[in-house]
């Protein structure tokens, strides 16, 4: 999941510099509104990358990773119904 993760912010940030090179080196030659445009949408991806990076999918099960504290994670277990090996 990390792996799709990384690769769907890359192309997302990739998308953003394409806007950003592209509307001030070639589009506002002929519109410049057009060009700003762009520029509004790209200025907006880099969030929306951020949260689709950080994002958790249902199969990354970061809570059930061990806290370190023996007591604490046997107590956990024990109300989550497993056993620890």
């Amino acid at each position: 999941m990390y792996a799709r993760r990384r690769r769907k912010y890359f192309l997302m940030m990739g998308g953003c510099i394409v806007l950003f090179v592209s509307a001030w080196a070639v589009v506002r030659l002929w519109s410049m509104p057009v060009a700003i445009a762009m520029c509004v949408v790209a200025m907006v991806i880099p969030p929306v990358a951020a949260m689709v990076a950080n994002r958790r999918g249902p199969e990354d099960r970061w809570w059930d990773d061990p806290s370190g504290d023996p007591e604490s994670d046997e107590w956990w277990d024990e109300l989550d119904g497993r056993k620890r090996h």
